[in-house]
């Protein structure tokens, strides 16, 4: 048995709670060779011994059924107890279905009944006490600091375990992210933002009180959960996200919820909550709705999207990628002019075939990969810039589009820069349209890089206005020179007259700015006739022009030369 014993030379105690002799008897003549051993024969005779001599224990084994004070109740009172909670406490038990239980209110291990071998059992002690030999450390190792929920580590440690002994058939794996976290810590401070971390880590203790549940902080403001499986899951997580939204109005939290039904307990616990992830993900700016389960259909397109991440750099050295065209008309006059145009990204896959905007461009944005397609584009519009000027001579302004991501890059400018004077263009031939959600993620960055570029020459479109809740408040800092109404209010502008009244609000936004209005997506005479009546100067759509490749684009400029 040497090879148990504690090299330090200390004798370590342990305290064993059991009602049954015959019980003490197998485990005192197990322990005691390598470790001093008490004994309590219930609950309340064990929270005496703790607390008269509670830092000499270096672990308690504990058994449930006993009269008096059972281990359940002793269990919870050692962890909530300021003075005793950092001693670790290892269950014996048969009952499968208690352990679960006895995890959620701090228990580290179990110890089967029948008991072990009895290497088995003096193996498991040594461990425990080894890792908790260290309170301090052991307490920043398996609680977030903030939250004192279990760390990451810590809980995946757990659903080990879980799986382990818990004979349970189905669990759920939930996660929980505050949407727009980021914009609520520069509003309203860091304080708050933890003061905000701490309150959704106590809804999620007191809502999922009594339940077969564990909870961390994963990371920053996402929470992972781990549950047994009932038809009141997704109520639980609601009633968290309800609670949290009814005493924080101020600040328009909201959660998302992305949970994964009836886990695959083949795969690991990591790809589990990779899972409920994606699903949380899948509703990111999606007001609507509050949780997504994850699904086949949501594994594939996961399938998919890693295929668009893996072939982007062979995409952009294949030129798989092509700028597309697409004109700006001022319909001030009598005859719709040419005014500009926009730079349209499109992507014709050797294998996928014709991919969406709409699937790679929030995917790229997402991940950091927008920046190399931007800089792709970039370069391209330049290029017919420079050759429209040369060999048609036309002169025509292009617009490209500038992400959120593009604005944290410390040589943004200087690329920018770069590029005309490497075409030897100027600051009038490429306007810089920026979407307005991008205001969102970094206020102070935007408004200070916008303000550079403006002071270069270059001209701001913000892109979108209207899609976001920051608009107003954003028009009193962030330097503009044109505002490009979201398109939806195009779509409903002959059905909803909400969307006119909207409208003729822009446009006297616009007016008070003394910047034009650019409306895009227009299709249809009506739509055409209505927003010219409105007081829209600039039009953008397919009424005059879908987006077209350079020739069949150039061909147009000629047409209206």
């Amino acid at each position: 048995m040497d090879k148990f014993r504690i090299t330090s030379g200390l004798r370590r105690r342990i305290l064993v709670v059991e009602d049954e002799l015959i019980n003490r008897e197998i485990l005192g003549n197990i322990l005691s060779p390598v470790y001093e051993t008490a004994f309590a024969e219930n609950g309340q005779e064990a929270w005496q011994l703790l607390h008269d001599e509670g830092d000499g224990f270096s672990l308690v084994l504990l058994d449930l059924i006993m009269p008096l004070m059972d281990g359940f109740e002793l269990l919870k009172k050692i962890k909530n107890d300021d003075a005793l909670k950092s001693i670790p406490v290892i269950v014996m038990t048969s009952e499968k279905e208690a352990e679960v239980q006895c995890i959620r209110n701090g228990a580290v291990d179990f110890i089967k009944k029948p008991y072990d071998m009895p290497e088995v059992i003096l193996a498991r002690c040594e461990r425990t006490i080894e890792l908790y030999e260290d309170k301090s450390i052991i307490r920043s190792v398996e609680r977030d600091s903030l939250t004192g929920l279990y760390s990451k580590d810590m809980f995946f440690e757990y659903v080990k375990r879980i799986d382990s002994y818990n004979m349970s058939p189905s669990m759920d794996a939930i996660v929980l992210d505050i949407e727009h976290f980021r914009l609520i810590n520069e509003m309203f401070g860091r304080k708050e933002g933890d003061k905000l971390l701490s309150f959704t880590a106590e809804l999620i203790r007191s809502e999922y009180e009594g339940t077969a549940a564990i909870a961390c902080r994963a990371e920053g403001d996402t929470f992972f959960i781990y549950c047994e499986h009932s038809d009141v899951s997704i109520d639980i997580a609601m009633a968290v996200q309800t609670k949290l939204a009814s005493v924080s109005d101020e600040k328009k939290v909201k959660l998302r919820i992305g949970i994964y039904e009836n886990v695959d307990k083949n795969i690991d616990a990591e790809t589990r909550f990779d899972r409920a992830k994606l699903a949380c993900d899948r509703i990111r700016g999606d007001y609507s709705k509050s949780f997504a389960c994850y699904s086949d259909e949501l594994h594939q397109r996961s399938i998919y999207q890693e295929r668009l991440i893996s072939d982007i750099d062979k995409g952009i050295a294949r030129e798989e990628f092509q700028v597309f065209f697409q004109p700006k008309y001022d319909i001030s006059g009598d005859v719709p002019r040419m005014k500009s145009a926009e730079a349209l990204i499109r992507w014709f896959h050797p294998e996928l075939g014709r991919v969406s905007p709409g699937d790679f461009i929030p995917l790229f944005e997402n991940n950091g990969l927008i920046t190399r397609l931007d800089n792709y584009v970039w370069n391209k519009v330049a290029a017919c810039i420079r050759e429209w000027k040369d060999r048609y001579g036309i002169s025509i302004p292009v617009s490209v589009n500038v992400s959120r991501v593009d604005i944290y890059d410390p040589s943004f400018e200087d690329k920018l820069m770069t590029l005309l004077r490497d075409n030897s263009l100027s600051t009038e031939d490429i306007l810089l349209e920026i979407t307005e959600s991008a205001y969102s993620e970094n206020a102070k960055k935007l408004i200070e890089v916008t303000t550079s570029l403006r002071k270069r020459g270059f001209k701001i479109e913000m892109d979108d206005f209207g899609a976001g809740y920051s608009s107003l408040h954003m028009l009193t800092e962030l330097p503009i020179d044109v505002i490009k109404m979201d398109m939806k209010f195009v779509q409903n502008l002959e059905k909803d007259e909400k969307s006119v009244r909207l409208i003729e609000l822009i446009m006297d936004i616009a007016r008070f700015l003394q910047v034009p209005v650019v409306a895009e997506g227009v299709e249809n005479e009506g739509q055409l006739s209505r927003l010219k009546a409105l007081g829209c100067t600039i039009i953008q759509g397919f009424y005059f022009s879908k987006p077209v490749p350079a020739d069949e684009f150039i061909a147009l400029c000629e047409k209206r030369s």
